[in-house]
């Protein structure tokens, strides 16, 4: 008698894959999670607002089916857990208030429901418990699809010519598709890292092993093209926090000989790329012999450490063996690190000169990146000194609560040295200490700190699988907070989101008490349910949590989505305004409507006034930008050269000083305010054509 279809159980690769599922039902939303953070790597790594808002608007809904379908017992989840969970969110909330105190509370609120964002990814997959198989799942697909995505970067750079290639690898740097070569670089490397952690376990099979090995090849191969010297700096202090803080060190480093060997072969080849690209020569035999040995050496490696994993799983050594071959391997380890340390140190020089010399090139900034050849080893020159100044010179004159979230930009115009104009300040803790103070620092501190304690729980956990996982989880996390800590990586949801999910998955394998058994259990004692009175407070207590779960809720999916709506309406007219000026205004007032915090809209509409010539129309708008920023330097300066050109000469005078003082450096606010001095014009026409031509230059 055959058995009912219902009551077959699944086999083969479907029970496999199917078992993970049921003994974590989390992993199925985690899943999609995961999802979404591939299409934020694809598309400029989730900058833009417009990408990362209504992704955070489906990480919530994740959030509310899981709690509401899968369940969660409070009481199971383990206290440092509940502790990286409470004061992330008070550091979101401190991020929200600080639009109270914000020079641009616009730009305060978008960076709030970042940090909210963040927040929620971190909840996602850190409350519920995970097994190693399904976390190998998780994390696996995350690496396996950014190996995918590298690989089809690599023949996509191949495959382009022309002007194609140019705006791929301006200046021979990759940006392509984060938009920013540092971030470009650090996507593939927050991917490498778990890689290459993975690839050394011999929990998993062995072809699956070769593939992330050769993957890891190909990733930092990829990651090479973008010439980014703050991943360069960044991997020598990741491979100190692996072996240092990493079990299972002879691994690592039996693995990282074939992939560094691959790595070395096909550097040269990719780095002649962006050279060449450089100096203005395109050579398409040169980007494609890059591409094929980059794919060799991943090939290659794959194979070399397939074979090996294989013929590891297959033979038994005895005990002696084994701790003979350790006690090799480690020393020859050793022998290597000698050798490397004896190497660098024959190469850099004296060790003081080079120290003073990054240092003078880090201080003096771009000036002192003269050197020739790779700009890999061009020195430490930058404009990011300036930006530290500013940024530690506002924490002293805020130091409690910070300037607001993201409120960094309209501070540095006003006291910086250098021509940048950047919106941040390059680095994830002197963005924590100069926008949201001491106050935030401790919160995020806490935060982090109580999340890495859950970890390294996971680390000595019971399941072999799962400390794997932790530990490859936690290297991702690492380089993302290593590299960021000189680069603004903050504001890309492609980095910051993964980096949180990173971190809440090696949370989720921390060790849970018993009563994480029933789920569903919602936190019920059984000697108080049977009692009527101790059911009925239970039932009011759960009836409270799922009112003020339900009311945050709207209010985080309500603040998600009124800028994101007001962002598309803006890119909205920004495409119609040059055939449909009307349409373009209506769908700025919905814009500046919709979002109540935000100049933009106003400033958008006043640059179509002026090139349709309508002085007074943006005359208006502008004002109305700066009812909303008054210190926005932009809407000054626009406001003065109209009033100028008008023959307001005292009027004119007053705004230009003013915007000069908000931006003292710019040289159009400068060379207007001489010209008012001397009882000129100001030409509006010739002031916009020239922020038009800077602005291409720029870009």
């Amino acid at each position: 008698m055959s058995t009912p279809p219902q009551s077959r159980a699944p086999s083969g690769a479907k029970a496999s894959f199917l078992a993970p599922l049921r003994a974590a039902p989390a992993t199925v939303p985690a899943l999609v999670a995961v999802a979404l953070l591939v299409v934020w790597a694809t598309s400029q790594a989730g900058y833009p607002l417009t990408h990362w808002a209504p992704g955070g608007l489906i990480v919530l809904a994740l959030l509310g089916i899981t709690l509401g379908v899968v369940g969660l017992d409070v009481r199971a989840v383990p206290l440092p857990v509940k502790i990286a969970v409470g004061a992330l969110a008070g550091y979101t909330a401190l991020s929200f208030a600080s639009i109270l105190w914000a020079a641009v509370p616009g730009v305060a609120w978008e960076g709030a429901n970042r940090t909210l964002l963040y927040l929620l990814v971190f909840a996602l997959f850190a409350l519920w418990p995970q097994r190693g198989r399904s976390a190998a799942l998780l994390l696996g697909t995350w690496t396996l699809a950014m190996i995918g995505l590298a690989a089809y970067v690599a023949l996509h750079v191949d495959a382009a010519a022309g002007r194609s290639l140019q705006l791929l690898l301006p200046e021979g740097r990759l940006v392509y598709p984060a938009g920013y070569v540092n971030a470009n670089a650090a996507m593939w490397l927050m991917a490498f890292w778990p890689a290459l952690l993975l690839a050394r376990s011999e929990r998993l099979p062995s072809g699956l092993r070769g593939v992330l090995a050769g993957g890891a090849v190909l990733l930092a191969e990829v990651a090479l093209l973008s010439q980014s010297r703050g991943s360069l700096f960044s991997t020598p202090v990741m491979l100190v926090l692996v072996f240092a803080l990493l079990p299972e060190r002879v691994r690592t480093f039996s693995l990282l000989v074939p992939v560094t060997a691959g790595i070395g072969v096909a550097a040269p080849a990719v780095l002649r790329v962006g050279d060449h690209l450089k100096n203005g020569l395109v050579q398409p035999a040169a980007i494609h012999s890059a591409t094929l040995t980059a794919f060799a050496a991943a090939l290659v490696v794959g194979l070399v450490v397939a074979i090996g994993a294989a013929v590891e799983q297959r033979r038994s050594y005895s005990p002696s063996t084994a701790k003979r071959v350790h006690r090799s391997v480690a020393a020859l380890a050793a022998l290597v690190l000698v050798a490397i340390l004896v190497g660098g140190l024959a190469a850099a020089g004296n060790p003081v000169k080079r120290i003073e010399h990054g240092w003078h090139t880090f201080k003096v900034g771009y000036s002192a990146d003269s050197t020739g050849g790779s700009r890999l080893v061009s020195g430490l020159g930058s404009a990011r000194y300036d930006f530290y100044r500013v940024a530690l010179d506002e924490f002293a004159a805020h130091p409690l609560a910070g300037i607001g979230a993201d409120n960094f930009q309209q501070q540095y115009l006003a006291h910086r040295h250098s021509e940048e104009t950047p919106h941040y300040p390059h680095s994830v803790e002197l963005r924590t200490l100069a926008e949201t103070g001491l106050i935030g620092a401790l919160l995020a501190l806490v935060g982090l700190g109580a999340a890495l304690v859950a970890a390294a729980r996971g680390l000595r956990g019971p399941d072999p699988l799962g400390r794997v996982v932790v530990a490859a989880a936690l290297g991702g996390f690492a380089y993302w907070a290593v590299h960021g800590s000189v680069d603004w990586f903050w504001e890309f949801a492609g980095l910051g989101a993964p980096a949180f999910a990173l971190l809440g998955l090696a949370c989720a394998l921390a060790p849970r008490t018993p009563a994480a058994a029933d789920p569903r259990a919602g936190g019920v004692d059984r000697a108080e349910a049977s009692s009527a009175s101790g059911r009925r407070r239970s039932a009011g207590l759960r009836r409270l949590t799922i009112g003020v779960g339900a009311c945050a809720a709207v209010l985080a999916a309500l603040s998600l989505t009124a800028p994101w709506l007001s962002q598309l309406e803006i890119e909205s007219a920004a495409r119609v305004w040059p055939h449909s000026p009307q349409t373009a205004y209506a769908r700025l007032n919905d814009a500046a409507s919709l979002n109540p915090l935000s100049d933009e809209p106003y400033l958008v509409a006043g640059s179509i006034a002026l090139r349709f010539g309508d002085l007074e129309r943006a005359d208006h708008e502008f004002a109305l930008a700066l009812g909303r920023q008054p210190g926005d330097a932009y809407a000054t300066l626009e406001r003065g050269a109209i009033a100028s050109s008008e023959n307001e000469p005292r009027r004119a005078l007053a705004l230009l000083e003013r915007a000069a003082r908000l931006n003292p450096r710019d040289p159009l606010t400068r060379q207007a305010l001489r010209l008012a001095r001397e009882g000129k014009r100001v030409s509006v026409e010739e002031l916009n054509r020239s922020i038009l031509y800077n602005a291409q230059q720029l870009a």
